[in-house]
């Protein structure tokens, strides 16, 4: 029995290593599991190689500052990686997927909306959201692997006194077996019912991890309208 027990958990950590890659491809709804192969390293250094030349996310962890460059867009979903291959899957204003870090923030995956996408509801009646995270270490072992781990979380929202134009979003959250940590996100004020730009976040991004800081770049203007003649 103690022989046969160990096959079956040896077999499932198998298993699991072997279909973990496929979260993050799967989280971004078509991206491919080769893309993934090709971003995800084991370890990760700490500078940028160069610097991006287009749209990027600067990223701030333990005091270190990196540019990640646009390297795939799909709808609200984007994909960043640094020149040191830290790779961050956004949607919206919210980090769904990390690699590089040490720890992986393997997929996320909401129960209902994200009340983030409509923050200036939030600021009447604050929300609750619940979802489930995959988690896996740098190095991908069986053992450090959990799946469907939950995140209770609050949002509530307010107006910042100092510039009128942009709200604070604040989401308290408890997640099994990791404590509780508080994401806070600086956003555009919309008129309720529209997505606000998130311009700042610092975000959760798996437990043994401070909050990464996150700056995005500012959203491209409209091409002005050529006048009739």
């Amino acid at each position: 029995m103690t022989g046969s027990r160990g096959q079956r958990r040896s077999g499932a950590g198998r298993a699991a290593k072997r279909h973990a890659p496929l979260l993050l491809a799967l989280m971004l709804g078509g991206c491919g599991d080769t893309l993934w192969a090709r971003l995800m390293p084991a370890t990760a250094p700490a500078e940028d190689v160069a610097e991006p030349t287009g749209p990027a996310l600067r990223l701030n962890l333990r005091g270190q500052s990196q540019q990640a460059a646009l390297i795939q867009a799909l709808g609200e979903r984007r994909l960043w990686r640094t020149g040191g291959n830290r790779v961050v899957a956004t949607d919206g204003g919210r980090v769904v997927a990390t690699s590089g870090f040490g720890e992986m923030l393997a997929a996320t995956r909401f129960d209902g909306p994200d009340p983030l996408a409509d923050p200036a509801a939030l600021l009447d009646r604050p929300a609750s959201a619940r979802r489930l995270v995959d988690l896996m270490r740098a190095d991908r072992a069986a053992e450090g692997m959990r799946f469907g781990v939950p995140v209770e979380c609050r949002l509530s929202a307010r107006a910042i006194e100092e510039d009128a134009g942009v709200l604070l979003v604040e989401e308290r959250c408890r997640a099994a077996g990791a404590g509780r940590f508080t994401n806070r996100f600086w956003v555009a004020a919309q008129a309720a019912g529209q997505r606000g730009t998130v311009l700042r976040a610092q975000q959760w991004i798996g437990p043994g991890l401070p909050l990464l800081t996150l700056d995005f770049p500012e959203p491209e203007e409209p091409p002005a309208a050529t006048a009739a003649r």
